[in-house]
């Protein structure tokens, strides 16, 4: 047993054990201690770092384990950022995102070069690089955005895309006044740096999508893909270093470059907001806490002044450019607050640009002392305005979040509709696959999924009823890897059709979701009176699409279903005649915006204008006119490259939207897509439980 002398509880604490103990301490009482104090999480983590830190209690220095957590903190912010935004949305508003960035880098930097040549007497070259202070900004409270779930709001999307273009023209001023001070803005300077920025770009957003759905499609063990996108994160950190540019402008290169292949709603993405939220971002916020020095402000006047000047221009530079963009865009004032909240925060770059401007020595004093670009002044000045402008970034961004979500959540309340999907389970290889073409296909605020398995009610073998908890246990865990709650019905019937159609009736199900019929080889005809080219959908399938009046979504998959690129829809005439027409479109179109897969419709051009309907100005999908008829499967298939999913839009016999060849295309498709994913829809059409009794009498 150890003696309790031996114990070593020196401050500040050097056993690792100790430190790591102290900081998940602390990342575990902030919430519990701040919600009844009702300050902001993020902010009390600061809070934190400065009371334990070298200039507070000295509980723990800020070392290389600190400033490693940190750093990997600050490149996971920016990561998730990148990977969470709405690409569609952010192509629609990229010169939102534009004219804000440049409102917020431009308005700072004229009230920078104000306040530090004619306020401060500082000499144009400082007072330029103080301007590039004013004018970078740090998503520190995203992760409260990303908590209530508003991240693809309009202002988030360009709070976040205007966050990357006024931190590069800051870092580009940085790269330029700091090259013209020291004399190495030579005639090839900009050639140079030119070329590096573009090469990082174009390798990141070129080859990282590349790496990824060839590393996805290769590799479905969760640890390894996690540790891939660490890797990736990491590797566009060091690429944008080495291009000239911050860290953090990589990262969030990275996290668009991975955004098609980790959808919102997927379990890896789930794994990587955890972990980050758990560990990284907590290391990073503790890490800021740690820099904070109140005693630097006793000991100088100097540096009082600097604070106060820097803290309150930055404040009214970054809240006129929020405002300006709000009267621009017709944004709410809730909108124009997060804005605000977003952008006013100062942390990476400032940092980063501060720490250069004081390294850098211009000459000496007649006493010896060193001349810098930027004097101990301004960097402890710049320390304050971290925590004053971290301060009020949590408190703005806390308050325009929660109203927008609550606004959001009242909307949904009013006009949100209940969509409740049965995956029936049969087969362990699918689960993964038809789980995850559930979440995609509906709305996380309403939804409800169910799996099913059947046991025969005339069987008494246990071997049966283990399989099937073992199938529905797999679902269940393959949607909570996605932190989705899924409810697994096991049921005994006397046979699969019936006990699908009870399920449906009695948990009102909207949306059924089932796997492509294997076929065993010399099975004979599924059922009588069905045509022979029935035979691919099996005896259950067709039974089923009779019986249930909601759309039904039979998948076969080929590939991971994040790997897609495109999603090809191939819709028959009379098909917006259907009732359930808009219900498949819906589902659809909420698929393609959550993956960010490019859409493509193929129908008639009667068709193709009710495809359209009032999305004409902000539509994600493409249209092309396909008059063919069904008689020829081939002739319908589009050029269908490596990656992309053909979705048949089928109908049911003697419907308004039902085609003679109809009936050949499941067979067809499964012979002859091998390695392409498809997936036949049937929507809900008018009548058709009037052959429930045909059915019955065959089945019985």
């Amino acid at each position: 047993m150890l003696p309790l002398a031996a114990i070593d509880i020196a401050l500040p604490l050097e056993d690792p054990i100790l430190k790591f103990m102290l900081i998940m301490a602390i990342v575990l009482g902030a919430p519990l201690l701040l919600n009844r104090l009702k300050i902001p999480y993020l902010l009390g983590l600061i809070i934190a770092g400065a009371v334990i830190g070298p200039h507070g209690l000295n509980l723990v220095l800020r070392d290389s384990s600190i400033i490693l957590s940190g750093t990997a903190g600050l490149l996971y912010i920016m990561f998730m950022s990148g990977l969470e935004m709405d690409m569609n949305d952010f192509r629609r508003n990229g010169w939102r995102s534009l004219v804000f960035g440049l409102y917020t880098f431009s308005v700072p930097m004229a009230f920078g070069i104000v306040a530090g040549r004619f306020i401060l007497g500082y000499p144009l070259h400082s007072s330029i690089l103080l301007a590039g202070l004013f004018a970078s900004q740090t998503l520190i409270a995203y992760p409260i955005v990303s908590r209530l779930g508003i991240t693809r709001d309009k202002a988030v999307t360009i709070a976040v895309g205007g966050t990357i273009i006024t931190d590069i023209l800051a870092l580009m001023v940085l790269t330029v006044v700091v090259g013209l001070s020291t004399g190495k803005a030579d005639s090839g300077f900009w050639y140079r740096f030119g070329i590096s920025v573009a090469g990082c770009v174009a390798v990141i957003l070129g080859l990282f999508p590349i790496l990824g759905r060839w590393f996805f499609k290769r590799c479905s063990d969760n640890v390894s893909q996690y540790v891939f996108v660490l890797v990736m994160v990491f590797l566009g950190a060091y690429l944008a270093q080495l291009a000239g540019l911050e860290p953090i402008i990589g990262a969030f290169l990275a996290g668009l470059a991975m955004n098609r292949l980790i959808p919102g709603t997927s379990p890896l993405m789930n794994r990587i907001e955890f972990v980050g939220n758990a560990i990284f971002i907590p290391f990073f916020l503790i890490g800021v806490g740690m820099l904070i020095d109140y005693r630097a402000f006793f000991r100088s006047w100097e540096s009082i002044e600097v604070s106060i000047v820097m803290i309150v221009m930055v404040t009214a530079a970054k809240y006129i450019a929020a405002c300006l963009t709000q009267k621009t865009f017709r944004l709410s004032r809730d909108q124009r607050t997060l804005l605000f909240g977003l952008s006013s925060a100062h942390v990476a770059a400032t940092l980063a640009a501060v720490m250069v401007g004081y390294n850098v020595v211009l000459g000496h004093t007649p006493d010896g002392e060193p001349v810098r670009l930027l004097n101990e002044a301004v960097l402890n000045g710049t320390i304050l305005m971290i925590l004053a402008t971290c301060t009020v970034s949590t408190f703005a961004s806390q308050r325009g979040a929660h109203n927008i979500a609550i606004k959001g959540s009242q909307s949904t309340a009013e006009h949100g509709t209940g969509e409740h999907v049965l995956i029936p389970v049969a087969r362990r290889e699918d689960i993964g696959e038809l789980v995850g073409l559930s979440i995609a296909l509906t709305k996380q605020k309403y939804r409800s999924l169910y799996a099913l398995n059947v046991i025969d009610n005339r069987s008494d073998d246990p071997e049966l009823k283990k399989r099937a908890q073992t199938l529905l246990e797999t679902a269940v865990t393959a949607a909570a890897a996605a932190d989705i709650h899924m409810h697994a019905l096991l049921r005994y019937d006397v046979n699969i059709v019936n006990a699908i159609v009870s399920a449906v009736r009695e948990r009102n199900i909207t949306d059924l979701v089932l796997g492509m019929h294997r076929p065993t080889p010399g099975a004979g005809h599924p059922l009588p009176g069905i045509p022979n080219a029935a035979v691919a959908l099996g005896k259950t399938l067709p039974a089923v699409l009779a019986q249930c009046a909601v759309t039904t979504f039979i998948y076969r998959p080929a590939q991971p279903f994040p790997t897609i690129k495109r999603h090809l829809v191939v819709v028959p005439r009379k098909a917006e005649l259907e009732a359930g027409f808009q219900a498949w479109l819906l589902r659809i179109r909420h698929l393609a915006h959550d993956t960010g897969a490019q859409l493509i419709f193929y129908a008639a051009a009667a068709t193709v204008r009710h495809l359209r309907g009032r999305r004409r100005r902000k539509d994600i999908a493409r249209y092309a006119v396909h008059e063919t008829g069904w008689e020829n499967p081939a002739a319908l298939l589009p050029e269908l490259r490596s990656d992309d999913c053909l979705w048949m839009v089928m109908s049911r016999r003697d419907r308004v939207s039902y085609q003679a060849g109809m009936a050949r295309i499941p067979a067809y498709l499964d012979e002859t897509l091998r390695s392409n994913s498809f997936v036949l829809v049937y929507p809900v059409q008018a009548g058709q439980n009037e052959q429930q009794s045909i059915f019955n009498m065959n089945l019985g």
